[in-house]
């Protein structure tokens, strides 16, 4: 049985303060959902501060990116070893909002995320199709692909810690949500190719939806075989709505 992952990505919204508010305001509400990982993704700037405020909770930080480099002059980057340092157990990468704003491939996804399972942390790999791909027929070819290559390079013997995460970039932002039949299609395909690649050790990857998940359509999401968790924007940022979540979702 794999357990479920509820992952909050704030993207670039919330100051500093508002992480502390939200993280006084979310983790009361949290404390008994025991049998579910819960994790927020705030910006940069305010993952020292929250990192914090979760400390001696159940509560997981992420990062919302990271370089592959261990240092070097890579302006305004951040290296695995300064995520460590500030507690980060996850870190997401080839979000859709990097590839097609800032032209990530699925090769530098790779090399992102064995650089997060060098230093420990957990990578949140992010695949997911156009509207006009789906339109095409070719969702299959496209999210095997990025699949195949954003996990090129995961360590030996480790694929089981990776996770997955499914967000169609049609459905995010936009209101429109994949069917629970038609995620759990992609996510059943994703399974299929994860199998191929890692065998037995595919049955342990969690693989998250995300696209406008919202409370009231978690739950049914998360009722199909494949659908392991959520990967949550605008529903994330308030408590009660995230929290929510996290109690349909587990």
């Amino acid at each position: 049985m794999r357990r479920p992952i509820l992952a909050a990505n704030w993207k670039m919204q919330k100051t500093i303060a508002e992480a502390r508010a939200f993280a006084a305001g979310f983790i009361p509400l949290v404390k008994d959902a025991t049998d579910v990982d819960a994790v927020l993704a705030p910006p940069f700037t305010a993952l020292a501060a929250l990192g914090e405020a979760l400390e001696g909770s159940s509560v997981g930080l992420a990062a919302q990116n990271v370089n592959p480099e261990a240092k070097g002059a890579f302006t305004g980057e951040i290296a695995p070893g300064m995520l460590v340092e500030l507690g980060c157990r996850y870190g997401i990468v080839g979000h859709s909002e990097r590839r097609t704003l800032y032209g990530e491939t699925s090769e530098f996804v790779a090399r992102k995320a064995a650089a997060l399972f060098e230093a420990g942390i957990t990578p949140i790999v992010c695949v997911g199709e156009s509207l006009e791909e789906r339109e095409a027929g070719r969702t299959s070819d496209v999210v095997g692909a990025q699949v195949r290559e954003s996990l090129a390079s995961v360590p030996a013997g480790r694929a089981s810690e990776v996770v997955l995460a499914y967000e169609p970039i049609w459905a995010i932002g936009t209101g429109k949500t994949a069917t629970p039949e038609m995620a759990q299609a992609v996510h059943a395909d994703i399974r299929r190719i994860l199998t191929e690649l890692f065998g037995a050790d595919a049955e342990a990857i969690r693989i998250q939806y995300g696209g406008s998940v919202k409370p009231d359509n978690v739950a049914e999401l998360m009722s199909q075989p494949d659908i392991d968790g959520a990967l949550v924007g605008g529903a994330s940022l308030e408590p009660d709505s995230f929290s929510a979540i996290v109690h349909l979702g587990a």
